[in-house]
């Protein structure tokens, strides 16, 4: 007899009655994420340092039928990421999944950048990382039920640029920390991995996507599926490690570079 329930292989995907807590909510990334995860069913926790991004797309979710509160927090900060998850536990009962959607970059030649710019860099795409993790899976480890952490890092982790020596360690640093904390935390039946996406759409880097530009000519002379990329092209790589399909895998970096790696 195959070995292959039918209710798992129908339900797998699914996100039905979840809680997640999607960082970075105000952006293009973060806030895409976190309505596909209320489309499938979660209930959702945005925070970002944006209040009133953050209060519009909540009225959005909620005027489209999704279980939603937002928090704002800096999450570079250690008490007020730890606020975040005690929001949420207050405000849904418990946490399932985060999803790490925030970061920044300020690119410059090692020559000319500051070293507070460089621990700025640090700070908003590693430190914070780290420290929302580090609540978020104590309280998944005090309900014994595991959970899930997706976080975001980059095509650039393992692939250097010109201009890029902060945002490329941190980036680097958060793949070394997926792989860490899934040691950790695997025990606990917490599954940690990242996605790694090339460039996408948003509002800072709109103007990459002038097909005429060298800019964007350049980059597809790397990127093989011909394209720059939509928030939407990673939402299956977000749900698929937010639910049961994934509870295999730890401590992955998916490729969500568009065929750059391979390159």
């Amino acid at each position: 007899m195959v070995n292959v329930r039918k209710a798992f292989a129908q339900n797998m995907f699914s996100l039905e009655g979840k809680t997640a807590i999607v960082t970075g909510g105000s952006g293009a990334l973060g806030s895409a994420v976190a309505k596909a995860y209320g489309y499938q069913g979660a209930k959702i926790i945005l925070t970002a340092r944006n209040e009133s991004k953050l209060k519009a797309y909540t009225q959005e979710f909620k005027a489209e039928g999704i279980e939603c509160a937002y928090t704002v927090a800096d999450l570079t900060d250690k008490v007020q990421a730890k606020q975040v998850v005690d929001f949420a536990v207050k405000t849904f009962g418990e946490i399932d999944i985060l999803a790490c959607c925030h970061g920044s970059n300020a690119p410059k030649d090692i020559l000319e950048q500051e070293v507070d710019e460089w621990q700025k860099i640090m700070d908003e795409n590693l430190t914070s990382v780290y420290l929302i993790c580090k609540y978020a899976a104590e309280r998944l480890v005090s309900q014994k039920k595991g959970g899930k952490v997706i976080i975001t890092s980059s095509a650039r982790s393992k692939m250097g640029m010109k201009n890029y020596t902060g945002y490329c360690a941190a980036k680097g640093g958060c793949d070394l920390m997926v792989q860490s904390m899934a040691w950790d935390l695997a025990p606990h039946g917490i599954n940690v991995n990242s996605v790694n996406p090339t460039v996408f759409r948003s509002a800072v880097s709109e103007w990459m996507f002038d097909k005429e530009s060298a800019v964007y000519m350049n980059f597809l002379k790397r990127l093989p599926i011909g394209r720059l990329g939509e928030v939407e092209d990673f939402i299956g790589l977000f749900t698929f490690l937010a639910s049961s399909a994934s509870d295999f895998i730890v401590g992955a970096n998916f490729d969500g570079t568009g065929g750059y790696w391979a390159s």
